[in-house]
């Protein structure tokens, strides 16, 4: 569904408008009903349509809440989530507790994976991507399950 790498600017009000490729689809699937969350490996955003966000809730809150891991994991994930809506120009405005997460300034990159985006500030992608093609260069272990998929 949402693929791509998108270099956007972020306004002095903290909006960022979602290319017009994606428009279409966010509003035939969601309503332009979004909802933002900090991925707890990398400091980036994670972006999903509300129904994929919900049914990632749902799975996040049957974690056992007295395993301190799963407990940390609920209150990163559904304790920052932000429920926004793309407005009338295809703008979102990402609320600066989200936005000083990711250290986003200016630039930033929406990157598609599939059923949701990540949201980077441009230079931390940059420097991540560089990064990921390193360890590949290096001989970086394969993931068995990859190893037997043709691209």
């Amino acid at each position: 569904m949402f693929r791509g790498v998108n270099q956007i600017n972020l306004d002095a009000k903290g909006r960022m408008a979602i290319p017009a490729r994606y428009r279409e689809k966010i509003t035939e699937c969601c309503s332009g009903q979004l909802v933002a969350t900090i991925d707890t490996e990398e400091r980036c955003l994670l972006l999903y349509p509300l129904e994929e966000w919900e049914a990632i809730q749902e799975k996040i809150e049957s974690l056992p809440s007295f395993n301190p891991a799963a407990r940390r994991i609920q209150r990163l994930l559904i304790g920052h989530a932000t429920d926004l809506e793309m407005d009338g120009n295809g703008r979102l405005l990402l609320p600066a507790p989200l936005r000083d997460y990711a250290e986003l300034g200016k630039k930033i990159v929406l990157l598609g994976q599939g059923q949701k985006f990540e949201i980077w500030s441009e230079s931390r992608w940059l420097s991540t991507r560089e990064e990921y093609l390193r360890e590949v260069e290096g001989g970086m272990a394969m993931p068995e399950e990859l190893q037997n998929l043709s691209l």
